[in-house]
């Protein structure tokens, strides 16, 4: 290789003197015919032949760029003619090309650890057109658990997809469907529900939720309603046992996280036990914001979120409500009513809505509870602000938390007698379906992600 020195063409008096003799001779022969068109017998009749050659020149020209267009010529396969070989061609090209109804799925397989497992397993899922969006590892004592993020055709089922890996000498491999919250690469979705964590207490079991996918989790106090100790614990450092994971709550007793169908990694253990400890130093915490709403009737109140610090409010408007409301939404001794304040506005085990009036006094609550991996959503208001389209506006913005939670559905459990939850859930707009037991029934409401929400009915509620 020369340097860009070496390689220029030297410069010399010669070439220019030669450049400028040509220019010279240029000019001198178009003058000269020139004033032979110009000024001789016949210089008009050469003009017009001129024109007239230079016009059938062109014409030639573009017939014969039309008849030898620069198109590749078609492959003759020897079964039929050029042009249909070439049609059917050209339309597999179309088809092949052609954009595909595709689906996206979450999966997990083992591998053995050793060269070239991973490549077969990607070569493997390439051979059906799939395509990996994300992979993340996780080294294990007796292989490598490989976690995809697939995008497939949209014919390839779950059972195929473990078909097609088990081929390759994966095992325990576990699939489920994934949406477009999931495209977020791992590190930038750690972080956000670290953020959302820090920002509100009641999100840690959520976050723990999305952290490590479809489990159940129950936050075991160490204290009863009784107030007996429950002798739930667990050390500081946390316990991982295949799939259950025990954690220690920063508020006291034990987080237990299970998924029966898929064993926790480590990498997976120092995350969750990471986001526990992150609560832990944050402390209690709950966002502040109020909503002011008018009623029908002109009054105005207040909709904010409720924590431990409104145990005391909360017990006097218990004072102020019937036994038979009472017993609506507690179903059971309406003595006993207090005793469940402490775990319900607790943020730990799920959200509180509170309704206060212009003058600050408590007179309903909503709240969304973390039942395991379900979610129930329960109201209590005042007797005499009964009938105000309360319970309504108070149940439409849980049922938005619970959305915004990805939650699946909500479900109610109530009396069959009373008619004002069961219009609240009929106002969501929502699929309902109903399960009625000894008295008991439970509306469950599916969240559908394509639902449509409607506005809530405004009146006629507890």
């Amino acid at each position: 290789m020369t340097s860009g020195q070496h390689s220029r063409r030297r410069h010399h008096w010669r070439r220019d003197l030669v450049e400028l003799a040509a220019v010279f001779t240029a000019v001198a022969v178009a003058d000269g015919l020139a004033n032979l068109v110009a000024h001789g017998p016949k210089g008009p009749f050469l003009l017009i032949v001129s024109a007239v050659a230079l016009v059938a020149t062109a014409a030639f020209h573009t017939w014969w760029a039309r008849r030898h267009s620069h198109a590749p010529p078609a492959v003759d396969t020897g079964g039929g003619a050029t042009g249909a070989s070439s049609t059917e061609h050209a339309e597999g090209t179309a088809a092949e090309n052609a954009p595909r109804e595709t689906a996206l799925w979450r999966m997990r397989t083992t591998v053995r650890d050793e060269p070239g497992s991973l490549a077969a397993l990607c070569t493997a899922l390439a051979g059906h057109r799939v395509d990996i969006l994300t992979l993340q590892t996780h080294p294990l004592a007796d292989g490598t658990v490989d976690e995809f993020l697939l995008r497939t055709p949209a014919e390839l089922s779950a059972a195929e997809l473990s078909r097609v890996v088990a081929a390759v000498g994966a095992r325990d491999t576990w699939t489920e469907r994934a949406d477009a919250h999931d495209l977020v690469d791992a590190p930038t979705r750690v972080l956000g529900l670290a953020t959302r964590t820090a920002l509100d207490a009641a999100e840690l079991p959520l976050a723990l939720r999305q952290l490590l996918g479809r489990c159940t989790i129950h936050s075991l106090p160490a204290v009863s309603l009784t107030g007996r100790p429950t002798g739930e614990t667990a050390p500081v450092e946390g316990v991982l046992e295949a799939t259950t994971m025990r954690l220690r709550d920063p508020s006291g007793g034990v987080i237990t996280i299970e998924r029966p169908y898929l064993p926790f990694t480590p990498t997976e253990f120092a995350r969750a036990r990471a986001l526990v400890e992150l609560d832990a130093r944050l402390g209690p915490r709950v966002p502040r914001g109020e909503h002011v709403l008018t009623l029908p009737e002109g009054n105005e109140i207040t909709v904010r979120r409720a924590d431990q610090n409104d145990i005391e409010a909360a017990k006097a408007m218990h004072e102020r409500c019937s036994d038979r409301t009472l017993s609506l939404r507690y179903h059971g001794p309406v003595g006993d009513a207090d005793r469940y304040l402490g775990h319900l506005l607790s943020p730990r085990f799920g959200r509180t809505l509170a309704v206060q009036t212009a003058s600050g006094r408590l007179v309903g609550l909503g709240h969304l509870l973390w039942d395991g991996d379900e979610t129930e959503v329960a109201l209590l208001i005042e007797d005499s602000w009964q009938r105000r389209g309360i319970g309504s506006e108070l149940l439409r913005r849980l049922v938005e938390l619970a959305v915004e939670a990805r939650c699946d559905s909500v479900y109610a459990v109530t009396q069959s007698s009373n008619t004002g939850m069961v219009a609240a859930m009929r106002g969501l707009g929502r699929p309902l379906d109903y399960q009625i037991e000894e008295g008991t029934l439970v509306v469950t409401a599916r969240l559908g992600r394509t639902a449509n929400v409607t506005p809530a009915a405004r009146g006629g509620q507890n």
